[in-house]
């Protein structure tokens, strides 16, 4: 199983956790965005959008190759059932997704490198001003739910994939300066408790090969 992902994209970090919570050995292949990699050849055979991260498996004697993090780990959900990620009841896996969608369509888009390069080098905008509205409106959106749902992790006592979701967001919402503690106490207190697992220490971004020093 390969990965090919870069330490600092918040949904290549999506999957690392995922991964790791799974406990399932794969090959880290780093592919470095800010040299432009994404948009070579190779990596446009693997996923025409171009961007990270993309699974690479043998399924069914076939190499299979999932771009996308959502797909990517309700794949690995249903290939490799031990050690879930989703709740068991629909009802709860619905809040879970609605949480997972809520970061990877509502907020991530928003502040991903392709669009905050379009937003300042060809329309001419304040990409960080863009990009600092929508992540606070977004996680401050996922405040206001989580605090009917939490226990120790964002649903109950429980580490599912909207957590896995959550701490790559914090991650790089803090990039822009708009993680106001005051205004999302509840997500800065799970991510806490995510970030003291053993697991979730080998996900983290500084963690990985192809990580930059500060």
């Amino acid at each position: 199983m390969k990965l090919f992902n870069y330490w600092r994209s918040s949904s290549s970090y999506r999957v690392r956790l995922a991964l790791a919570f799974k406990q399932l050995p794969y090959e880290y292949v780093p592919i470095a965005l800010l040299k432009g990699e994404q948009h070579e050849a190779a990596h446009q055979a693997r996923n025409p959008w171009g961007s990270v991260p993309v699974l690479e498996v043998e399924d069914g004697g076939k190499t299979l190759r999932v771009p996308q993090s959502v797909a990517i780990v309700e794949y690995l959900e249903e290939r490799f059932p031990e050690r879930p990620l989703f709740p068991k009841s629909p009802a709860q896996r619905a809040v879970m997704r609605s949480m997972v969608e809520l970061v990877n369509a509502s907020i991530q888009p928003y502040h991903n490198l392709s669009a905050l390069n379009y937003l300042k080098d060809v329309l001419k905008a304040d990409s960080k001003a863009w990009a600092e509205h929508w992540v606070s409106k977004g996680l401050e959106a996922l405040e206001a739910q989580a605090k009917s749902t939490a226990g120790r992790f964002l649903l109950g006592d429980t580490f599912t994939f909207a957590d896995a979701c959550l701490v790559p967001q914090l991650y790089g919402a803090r990039r822009f300066g708009t993680v106001a503690p005051e205004k999302v106490p509840t997500l800065i207190r799970v991510e806490a408790t995510c970030l003291a697992l053993d697991f979730a220490q080998k996900a983290k971004p500084e963690a990985q090969p192809d990580a930059q020093p500060a």
